[in-house]
């Protein structure tokens, strides 16, 4: 197997690098704080111009056709430098392959280019609920047909992006009556739109300049094209670009434990303790060992599994490793990091708090850690079944 990147991949790559050193870096930890939004937003509209909202999106509706490699490249630099950032990027382009895969040929030409040029800062993936995250068929919302309008009521959480979206893919229950999971449609609701309320914001742990809110739906009416591809439909479609949204999720905790576990060993080889540099200690030597070894694997895991997707093949059980392995072995790389730095990584003098605070959801977002497991398991069982 070739595992060489092609010039593109590297030229993707080497971008992301350098904008992420030169813009993202320096505002990080003052973004983290709560502080300067309009540089988070403006960061967002420069990264649309070097065309990292739509890696995986055609050329025709203003993407850059570089295909999810790429993706996977791109965003483990920007989270390298900045995870809100590069959960924005990856959420962007989850929304951007939805409508592309899915939508008609009007609903492409409408919302994919504005996402893709910076028009829309966003787009939000409004999937979860209060009761329905892990187990998305149990959602409450619902919509109703009247007329020749969709009337949606219901609450989702959680949702990124929502204060600066410029457009939100909405599922919602349409038909109460089918088996659990076969009544639910997807549909495009644009910023805005009367009923669309972007309601409180999460007070989270980490992640902090990406915004996480709360989206209610009160007689929200939109019109009957706004459905996103069949009627009841909605479900498998949600499932479906999850898969390409786990290898965004592994790509940016790769980054982020990267980021940790580079920054605490320039600090190791620099720290001098018993009057040697700490890293002819053995316990931080393998310490080092092991981080870098683990966030190696995860990086050929997902480049397996962003490899199969390109090639049209079958990835969701390479996806759901990729997704548990990166996500867990960056969280075990950003806790040995602070654990590198002694007392200075517990203090926001050092960046190492913070990554570790960063990288804590990505075992929980896009599907949790204990989900990722049940779908390798029912992966493997059906292959083995088939004997």
């Amino acid at each position: 197997m070739d595992l060489e990147l092609s010039q593109e991949q590297k030229l993707i790559q080497s971008t992301a690098r350098e904008f992420a050193q030169a813009e993202l870096e320096p505002v990080a930890a003052r973004l983290d704080q709560g502080g300067d939004q309009a540089a988070f937003l403006d960061n967002l509209k420069k990264l649309a111009g070097l065309g990292f909202m739509g890696l995986n999106v055609r050329d025709e509706y203003g993407g850059a056709q570089a295909g999810m490699v790429a993706f996977s490249l791109a965003i483990t630099e920007i989270a390298r430098a900045c995870a809100s950032t590069a959960v924005t990027v990856s959420v962007n382009n989850l929304v951007c392959s939805v409508i592309q895969s899915v939508g008609t040929e009007i609903q492409k030409k409408t919302y994919i280019p504005k996402i893709c040029s910076g028009e829309f800062f966003a787009g939000s993936f409004a999937l979860t609920e209060p009761g329905a995250g892990s187990d998305p068929a149990s959602m409450t919302t619902s919509a109703v047909l009247h007329g020749n309008e969709w009337v949606l009521n219901g609450t989702k959480r959680f949702i990124t992006s929502a204060p600066y979206a410029g457009v939100f893919i909405v599922w919602a229950v349409t038909d109460k009556a089918a088996p659990k999971g076969k009544g639910i449609s997807c549909f495009l609701v644009p910023a805005g739109t009367p009923g669309l309320v972007v309601g409180r914001a999460e007070q989270k742990m980490g992640q902090h300049a990406a915004a996480t809110n709360e989206v209610i739906l009160e007689q929200c009416h939109i019109s009957q094209d706004a459905i996103l591809g069949t009627l009841n439909g909605g479900l498998r479609v949600a499932v479906g670009e999850l898969l390409g949204g786990r290898i965004g999720i592994g790509s940016l905790a790769l980054g982020v434990g990267l980021a940790a576990m580079d920054y605490a060993t320039r600090y190791a080889r620099d720290r001098v303790q018993f009057n040697q540099e700490i890293t002819r200690f053995q316990a931080i030597q393998w310490m080092i060992a092991d981080a870098y070894t683990e966030l190696e694997a995860a990086r050929l895991l997902l480049m397996q599994a962003a490899f199969r997707e390109e090639r049209g093949k079958a990835f969701a059980r390479e996806a759901a490793m990729a997704k548990l392995f990166a996500t867990e072995a960056a969280n075990r790389a950003c806790y040995s990091a602070l654990q590198m730095a002694g007392g200075y990584g517990y203090s926001k003098e050092f960046p190492l708090e913070r990554y570790a605070r960063d990288v804590r959801v990505t075992s929980i977002y896009e599907g949790t850690s204990e989900i990722q497991r049940t779908i390798i398991a029912r992966e493997i069982l059906k292959e083995i079944s088939q004997g």
